[in-house]
């Protein structure tokens, strides 16, 4: 049997240096790299199960109230002239005591806001938006400015004394989460230029107006779903994504009645903020 004969070991060991330095730099690459990244993506979400097993700020208490309106278009304020607008006021309750019953750094809040938000409805009718309402014209009309850059940032009260020189047409938090998130959602001009007909001398400014408009509510329902951002006065941050169905009707007339008045039931932990890390 003959022997092979290297003329030039060096060369080749040079060369199988160089193989094996890219064979590891593939194994690395196709195998430990992706191991390493399945062990840290696993040490994280450890990570932040163990930092959410007991939430700091949830959802206490949803309420919900819908009605309409109808505006006069002329100067007379006649009945042959009206567009009919319909509203729907938001409270939004928070609990920061649930896991730590005094007031701490922790449980109050620095900075509040809300972003992403988004509308869906079963038609085009009306134009849409949602922003901050004055929590004092819960239950009442009032007209909305729209959201500018889709998000709404609140004023955070600290003290007694902010309390007394705070302006409430502006949106506004407690630190001690001890008031409700207001917001206020308007469709505007579902129907525009409505007249009361001969056989009626009156309108009603509320929802019944809506069925005398023959206004069909499955047009008129609608969706929302915003983001709501906390930060601690740890700097910590907290997040809820909020999704709203807002029923208009029911098996009793629904929002034809006047109004529909909702309390939503917020209790399991999908009501929990989630903390980031």
């Amino acid at each position: 049997m003959k022997k092979i004969k290297i003329r030039n070991e060096r060369l080749v060991f040079v060369i199988l240096i160089i193989v094996l330095f890219f064979t590891c730099i593939l194994l690395y690459h196709f195998v430990f790299a992706n191991m390493l990244e399945r062990n840290s993506f696993a040490n994280e979400m450890i990570e932040i199960a163990e930092e959410n097993e007991n939430s700091i700020f949830n959802i206490q208490r949803i309420l919900l109230y819908s009605s309409a309106n109808a505006i006069s278009n002329s100067e007379n304020q006649s009945l042959q002239d009206m567009s009919i607008d319909q509203f729907t006021d938001i409270s939004i309750y928070i609990d920061n005591t649930s896991t730590i019953s005094e007031l701490t750094n922790e449980n109050t809040v620095k900075q509040l806001y809300i972003d992403d938000i988004s509308i869906t409805t079963n038609s085009d009718i009306g134009t849409k938006l949602l922003n901050y309402k004055n929590p004092l014209d819960f239950g009442k009309y009032k007209s909305l400015k729209d959201l500018k850059n889709n998000r709404i940032d609140f004023n955070i009260v600290n003290t007694n004394e902010e309390n007394e020189n705070n302006d409430y047409s502006n949106p506004t938090f407690y630190t001690d989460c001890s008031n409700p998130i207001s917001l206020g959602y308007l469709n505007k001009g579902v129907v525009k230029n409505y007249s009361v007909s001969e056989s009626s001398s009156s309108v009603s400014f509320n929802g019944k107006v809506l069925q005398e408009a023959n206004v069909n509510i499955d047009d008129i329902n609608y969706s929302l779903s915003f983001k709501i951002h906390i930060i601690n006065n740890l700097n910590q941050k907290f997040l809820y994504n909020m999704k709203l169905d807002v029923g208009l009707n029911d098996d009793n007339g629904g929002i034809y009645n006047g109004y529909v008045y909702r309390a939503k039931d917020t209790s399991g932990s999908e009501y929990r903020f989630f903390k980031e890390i």
